[in-house]
């Protein structure tokens, strides 16, 4: 073979290449790791980054009903919500946070800090009180969320923060089908009555309840079902991820219609979305600045909710 055609043999692989590449897709996106937890340093704030990241796996054993420092929460963990501490990807992490933060959300209406984040939690997820703004464990969990985010460039929001959208469902999501989801995926971590699975004597929930008298109230974020959805449909059961997930769309908002269909602290907070032309779909409490049903604004359909308010 002479030069010429070596070259030209190159050239036809190369084509091929970039055009199976491109019928392919893109390469998937990269998504947010977290720092590598060996690498707190072994100072005074080191030691504040890990009570921090403590206090959010085993928040029950400082904060809970038997909490060592105090009794200000449910039982849960915040990682019952904020998986693995906080850093698994589309995991409802902390990745963005502090390269976000302090910013403007609409649910307030101000622009709102760490600290007014994490305040929220314990008083909608952990349905509890507030840390006090100047008290060690408030001021560890944001050195640890600082910590975690300290690579991110500040406004930047990385791949793989927060929780993964879904599209809407063009029905509205189905409390039986969800039942139907819950039996066969759910129960056998969370129990058949919804209350999740607590040793006896245990401060902490091997598996957090997801209704009743300990669960998350109806102020929480993922008591909007495109939160829920989005929450379950990438991290659950327990061990699935964004790339491997196990229910489908389908499943995850009706599993979430049935979830959030169920009894659980309730608790009103009439100072959210001070705009009500800002309220998301699927906030399901009024006033709301258009005409359609509460039960729309619950279970959905959400389509033409969003629509109406694109106009």
């Amino acid at each position: 073979m002479t030069n010429k055609q070596c070259y030209v043999t190159f050239l036809m692989g190369l084509l091929t290449a970039l055009y199976s590449c491109r019928r392919a897709g893109p390469l998937p996106e990269k998504l947010w790791q977290a720092p590598d937890t060996a690498m707190i340093p072994h100072t005074a704030e080191g030691d504040r980054i890990r009570y921090g990241r403590s206090l959010i796996a085993h928040t029950a054993r400082y904060l809970g009903p038997q909490g060592s420092v105090a009794q200000i929460s449910n039982g849960m963990n915040c990682q019952n919500c904020h998986l693995d501490a906080g850093t698994k990807p589309w995991g409802n992490n902390y990745g963005s946070t502090a390269s976000t933060y302090p910013k403007f959300r609409a649910r307030s209406g101000t622009v709102e800090s760490i600290a007014k984040k994490v305040n929220d939690c314990f008083v909608r997820s952990l349905n509890g009180a507030t840390l006090d703004s100047n008290s060690p464990e408030l001021q560890a969990i944001i050195a640890y969320i600082q910590w975690l985010g300290k690579d991110l460039p500040k406004g930047y929001k990385t791949p793989g923060s927060g929780i993964r959208e879904l599209p809407y469902l063009p029905v509205a999501a189905d409390t039986v089908k969800g039942e139907a989801v819950f039996l066969q995926q759910c129960q056998r971590c969370h129990g058949a009555d919804g209350y999740g699975e607590r040793p006896a004597g245990a401060t902490e929930y091997r598996y957090p309840p997801l209704w009743g008298p300990g669960s998350y109230n109806t102020g929480a974020g993922l008591y909007r079902l495109s939160r829920f959805a989005g929450y379950v449909k990438y991290n659950m059961p327990l061990g699935v991820d964004d790339q491997h997930p196990l229910l489908s769309d389908e499943d995850a908002w009706n599993v979430a219609a049935f979830v959030n269909s169920q009894p659980r602290p309730a608790k009103a907070f009439p100072a959210d979305w001070p705009d009500i032309r800002t309220k998301p779909p699927d906030h399901p409490f009024g006033p709301f600045s258009d005409t359609f049903p509460a039960v729309q604004h619950k279970y959905g359909p959400f389509g033409p909710i969003a629509r109406h308010h694109k106009k």
